[in-house]
């Protein structure tokens, strides 16, 4: 691209400025291409899985979570973050087993983004899976999920009417939507 020099900014220095178990916020300044100096602030993230589970009859398995920043209940995909040295394939796996009380013989990988490119270098990894079995839930102590079976349908439904509206949730049931519709190995209703 010849606008790549156009647009690049380079750090000069970095600063930690908070620590925490999941987040890692950071201060850097930074060179402009215009050859002036400004300032970021930004959340370094290891990066998450989401999952899409879909049953035989047509029925995805989704989950309710309280929000605590949001004050709220959503609806939500199973998803949860890549653990260090972890491969993508096994985080999403785990998650839908803990969170979802899933368990499944074929997943399939269908894309990524990126939920907050201008504070985050959060990348979500998402997945389909099918041909699912049962286990018991495993959430973390200080998680409290619900579990529903909905049709898949109904779920894309949702998200247009504004009843799933959780960035993470509408980006994944809505490529999901897409990639099933292509390539299932079963139909939907």
């Amino acid at each position: 691209m010849k606008d790549h020099k156009l647009l690049v900014e380079n750090k000069l220095n970095s600063k930690e400025i908070f620590k925490g178990k999941l987040l890692h916020v950071f201060y850097d300044d930074v060179e402009l291409p215009d050859g002036t100096v400004s300032s970021r602030e930004w959340i370094k993230h290891p990066g998450a899985c989401a999952v899409v589970p879909v049953y035989e009859n047509g029925e995805i398995m989704m989950i309710r979570q309280f929000r605590y920043p949001m004050d709220q209940i959503f609806w939500e995909v199973p998803a949860g973050k890549i653990d260090a040295g972890e491969s993508q394939d096994k985080t999403a796996v785990r998650e839908l087993e803990e969170e979802a009380g899933v368990t499944t013989e074929n997943l399939a990988y269908v894309g990524h983004f990126c939920p907050a490119i201008g504070y985050s270098d959060e990348i979500i990894h998402i997945y389909v899976a099918w041909n699912l079995g049962a286990v018991p839930q495993k959430v973390d102590d200080d998680e409290f999920v619900t579990r529903h079976r909905m049709p898949f349908k109904e779920a894309v439904e949702m998200v247009h009417n504004g009843e799933i509206n959780d960035g993470k949730t509408v980006i994944c049931l809505l490529r999901a939507w897409h990639w099933w519709m292509k390539n299932s190995p079963f139909k939907l209703d």
